[in-house]
This record gives C-alpha cells, sequence and structure tokens, in this order.
C-alpha cells in the first residue's frame, strides 16, 4: 500500500467515548456537520463591494466578473481582504481564521490548477480552514455569516490539509511485492495511472504527467528499461514527484510565498511584485527541469530506455536546488 490521490476529512464535535476508534469501540458525536460561511457577506463586512462568483468549497474558487487581470485594483482589494478572514466555528465556538492560504493564476499554475480554457482560470483560490464550506450568498449576512444545518455534509475533501492530502493506495496482483502497508513511499495520484500501465504491460496514447512506482514492482515485473540502473532511477522519480505534486515540496512552498504576496499591502504593491516575478521564474525553471526528468522516467518505463546515471543525477541535483529555491523563497516571504 502507499499513500497518494485526495481523501476525506469528517467535520463535527469530538468523539465519544475516549479512545473510540469507530472499529471496535463505536464513536458517536453530539454535533455533525460543517460550518457554512457566506463568502459574499464575510467579504461585503471587509469592505469589499468588487461583484464575483464562488464555485463553492472548503477551498473556493473566485471569479471576479469581467476577468480583470490579476494585478487589477480591484482585484488586489479582494485578495488582501480574503487574507485577514476570520469567523466563528459553531462547532467548538471558537473564532479561528479562514484563510490557510491563497492563490493566484501564477501560483494556480504552478499547482497545475490552469487549464487549456482561460475563462476557466479563477481569479483566486482560497485553501480555507477545512471544518468550513465556504459559498456565495447574500450580500450582507446579517447577525452571522455562519451556520450548521441539521443534516448536512460532515465530510470535506480538496483543500490543502493532511488529514485529506493523505489516503491510501492498495495494489495487489501479478507484479506487486508483497510489501504489507509501506508508509514511507510518498506519492502522488497522477503516479496511479502509469503504475497500473506498466503493470499491465500497457501503453496509453498520451503520455502520463506521473512515474512508474517502480518501488512495489517485483524485480522480474519491472519494464526492460526499469531494470537496470534501479537506484537512479528511484532518486529521480522521487525528487520529479516532489517538484511536481501541487502538495510536494515545492508546491508547498510557492503556495506559502504566493499567500503571502497576495495577503501585502506594501506601498506601490512591492511585495506582490517581487514574489510574483519570483514565482514566475520558479515556475519555468521547475517545467524545464521537470519536463526532462518526466522524457527520461517515460522513456524507462515505456520505452525501454534505460535511464543514464551521469544524467540523473545532474537533474536530482537540479530538482534539489528547486526545491531549496521554494524554501528560501518561503521563508524570505514570511519574514518580509
Amino acid at each position: 500500500m502507499v499513500t497518494a490521490d485526495e481523501g476525506d476529512h469528517f467535520v463535527g464535535s469530538r468523539p465519544s467515548p475516549a479512545g473510540c476508534n469507530g472499529v471496535t469501540v463505536t464513536c458517536h458525536y453530539s454535533r455533525i456537520g460543517e460550518v457554512n460561511g457566506n463568502l459574499t457577506g464575510l467579504l461585503g463586512a471587509a469592505g469589499v463591494t468588487t461583484a464575483f462568483d464562488v464555485a463553492a468549497d472548503s477551498a473556493p474558487a473566485i471569479y471576479v466578473h469581467g476577468q480583470p487581470a490579476r494585478a487589477a485594483t480591484r482585484v488586489r482589494a479582494l485578495e488582501q481582504a480574503a487574507a485577514r478572514l476570520k469567523g466563528q466555528n459553531l462547532i467548538t465556538g471558537k473564532t479561528v481564521r479562514l484563510t490557510s492560504y491563497l492563490a493566484d493564476p501564477v501560483e494556480l499554475k504552478l499547482l497545475h490548477m490552469v487549464t487549456g480554457d482561460p475563462k476557466r482560470t479563477p481569479s483566486l483560490v482560497l485553501f480555507g480552514n477545512d471544518n468550513f464550506w465556504l459559498a456565495s450568498g447574500k450580500a450582507s449576512c446579517g447577525s452571522s455569516c455562519f451556520t450548521v444545518p441539521a443534516g448536512t455534509d460532515a465530510w470535506n475533501h480538496g483543500d490543502v490539509s493532511p488529514q485529506i492530502n493523505t489516503t491510501w493506495l492498495g495494489m495487489a496482483g501479478p507484479g506487486v511485492a508483497h510489501l504489507g502497508v509501506d508508509r514511507t513511499l510518498w506519492s502522488d495520484h497522477t503516479n496511479i495511472q502509469p503504475t497500473m500501465m506498466a503493470l499491465l504491460g500497457l501503453h496509453d496514447d498520451y503520455a502520463p504527467d506521473g512515474r512508474v512506482l517502480s518501488e512495489i514492482f517485483t524485480p522480474a515485473a519491472l519494464p526492460p528499461g526499469m531494470r537496470g540502473n534501479r537506484p537512479a532511477l528511484l532518486a529521480l522519480g522521487r525528487v520529479y514527484t516532489q517538484i511536481e505534486a501541487p502538495v510536494g515540496a515545492f508546491g508547498l512552498d510557492t503556495l506559502k510565498a504566493s499567500t503571502r504576496a497576495l495577503a501585502s499591502r506594501a506601498p506601490g504593491d512591492a511585495t506582490y511584485s517581487r514574489i510574483e516575478q519570483q514565482l514566475r521564474q520558479l515556475g519555468n525553471e521547475r517545467d524545464a527541469i521537470g519536463g526532462r526528468m518526466r522524457a527520461l522516467l517515460l522513456g524507462a518505463a515505456f520505452g525501454g530506455q534505460p535511464v543514464d546515471p551521469g544524467q540523473a543525477a545532474g537533474l536530482i541535483r537540479q530538482g534539489e536546488q528547486l526545491i531549496g529555491q521554494a524554501a528560501a523563497l518561503a521563508r524570505a516571504a514570511r519574514a518580509s
């Protein structure tokens, strides 16, 4: 078994009795349901008068009417207000921050959240507190912008949250090594399809974005191009995943920097402009390095082309340097 893909996160009061696990001891909850928030009303109360649509979620996508440029004044004012949103968790009674991270089209591209249709690209995505479901609503919320409707959902998905982003993938069958539960193999959902294709000895009519998880293969089941220089191939694949996966090291650190940029109120929007430019540069470097890594990994898996250790080592160094640059940018953004 390996971790992969996104999962769900339960929302509600603490379970009872203490120590229940839902397997041998049944858990009971006095209150079940996520807290619904009126994002339109919350931003209106913060002074935002710009018209926008919301794709409701615990990580809602916000579309400013007319699709203005990302640095437009009305977009920046909305982002700055969104960064400071707080609300009452009606389950716990505590006032908490609603916004964990913010991403505009620059960061969304780094996270692989921009498609070929420009109209589908949101002005920003608010990765929120995963106990809340944020949606559009009336411009004025009255006494409270939050509700817990009876009988509504008690699970959230998506977002940036370890409880959601960490799930389990089980693989069994011919060619799969008997490894039991492996909590050390860091994977991403894009790796599932190429891994299945390689196990089945099939080729697709398009190049996948992920890598084959050779760690779970028996030696005889590996595609011919993956049987030599296996340590180099494994190291290359692991670095590749960390720079390409949305919640890999590169994605999380650039998201931290993006959040600081969008929240900033520096004179002349200097902090925003500087960090956004650095993010664009990192994105270009990642795409170039990742593209070369991808070609080697897929060539070995599906083209019968063994990985050259020297070439792999050079790309690994470049990938690790890129991860270090993203981490440094996140630290510098936090300190600015």
